[in-house]
């Protein structure tokens, strides 16, 4: 079997998807690279043996030689660049947010129905262990049916990775509720077998909307991934646009009965994700997300607080990034793109995430409104729902 070539779109904090594609001789390489960075564009010979490296994606789109492209630009680019990649006829891996409207998403779903180019979205906690692992129970009906999900995501680093650059910037984001939480509201669908069918939500710009900015086309200071200001009020460079939410909670009603809660803080001493899912027969608590991390189960009581667990599960071992889910994602595109078929992860899931992140967002900045999530066209439920097959045999 011939490796895949994936052209590239876009190799920034995103840059270990196309390492975990570059396998030359197993399955897969990375051929092309594109980005606006000269900079960039210069390490790719080293980072990707025979890789090309230019400044204009569409050289991606026009090559026959390029098989597949992921899609890794800033989010609100997303929308444009997927649907030519698509029109081009080459699968499309787009990182998620999947869009930063539900318009956006639901163009680039309908895009990918029209052309029958296949269209993958890449949220990679799906293929995260602990998140594997607490479906896993969900499913075996270890705690019942499930009633209520509630999620609480510090962000030690938030002040440094989304104030410092475009992030901040809600004209390329939305928001945060939707940029940084779109992994988790997934998850959250996922655990629960629902979509976000109303909601609300709560948010200000509490500590990061008075700190000194940098002047506008300066760029970020050197070492800014790895020298982290603390305390927050100490943070400085930030991007000269600041008007997202550092602190934000929102409630769901999914469409399954479910109701859940997802709470957000962008200063905090220290990065903590943690899921809680309570069923009619008891509740499960992850204690970390990493390989060798806990999930505690109790299904057993009534009781008084119990620190102990009835059953303690370990997260797996895993090789790469993100706990492995990086490289089991990226398979699973290549395998995608080849075949097709069902995967893992969801077009319509992903445009539901990003839907439920743009009602909270839009919640919040109108004093905790609800709002309820519009439904996506039934044709293209079937169509992503079946697995992306041709038209002919969906018709």
């Amino acid at each position: 079997m011939e490796d895949l070539r994936i052209g590239v779109i876009g190799l920034g904090l995103r840059r270990n998807l196309a390492t975990a594609a570059h396998r030359p001789g197993k399955g897969s390489v990375v051929a092309a690279v594109a980005d606006v960075d000269p900079q960039v564009r210069a390490q790719v010979p080293e980072l990707y043996e025979g890789a090309v490296a230019v400044d204009d994606y569409k050289r991606l789109l026009d090559d026959p030689s390029i098989d597949a492209v992921i899609v890794a630009t800033p989010d609100d680019t997303h929308e444009a660049i997927a649907c030519e990649v698509l029109e081009a006829g080459k699968p499309a891996y787009v990182e998620k947010p999947l869009g930063i409207t539900v318009e956006q998403c639901d163009t680039i779903l309908r895009t990918a129905y029209k052309t029958g180019t296949r269209l993958y979205v890449g949220h990679n906690m799906r293929h995260m262990g602990v998140v594997r692992l607490m479906r896993d129970i969900i499913a075996r009906g270890d705690i019942g049916e499930v009633k209520t999900v509630w999620v609480r995501h510090f962000v030690s680093y938030g002040g440094d990775y989304y104030f410092k650059d475009w992030h901040a910037d809600r004209t390329r984001t939305t928001g945060l509720l939707l940029q940084k939480a779109a992994h988790d509201l997934d998850v959250v669908h996922w655990l629960a077998g629902g979509y976000t069918r109303r909601v609300n939500a709560l948010g200000d710009l509490m500590v990061y909307g008075d700190l000194p900015r940098r002047e506008p086309e300066t760029p970020r200071p050197d070492g800014w991934l790895k020298e982290f200001d603390w305390p927050p009020t100490a943070r400085h460079d930030l991007h000269h646009v600041v008007d997202v939410e550092d602190v934000s909670v929102m409630n769901m009603q999914l469409d399954n009965g479910v109701i859940a809660a997802y709470q957000q803080c962008h200063f905090s001493p220290d990065y903590f994700r943690n899921y809680t899912v309570i069923g009619t027969e008891g509740r499960l608590e992850n204690f970390g997300d990493s390989p060798g991390d806990e999930v505690r189960v109790w299904n057993t009581g009534p009781s008084g607080y119990r620190k102990d667990a009835d059953v303690v599960y370990r997260v797996p071992e895993a090789q790469g990034s993100h706990g492995g889910a990086d490289q089991r994602i990226i398979e699973e595109f290549c395998r995608f793109a080849r075949e097709g078929g069902v995967t893992d992860t969801s077009p319509v899931a992903a445009r539901m995430s990003v839907a439920a992140g743009a009602l909270a967002t839009r919640s919040l900045r109108e004093g905790g409104m609800p709002y309820d999530v519009p439904e996506l066209e039934p044709e293209l439920l079937a169509y992503f729902d079946g697995g992306q097959l041709p038209r002919t045999a969906v018709e």
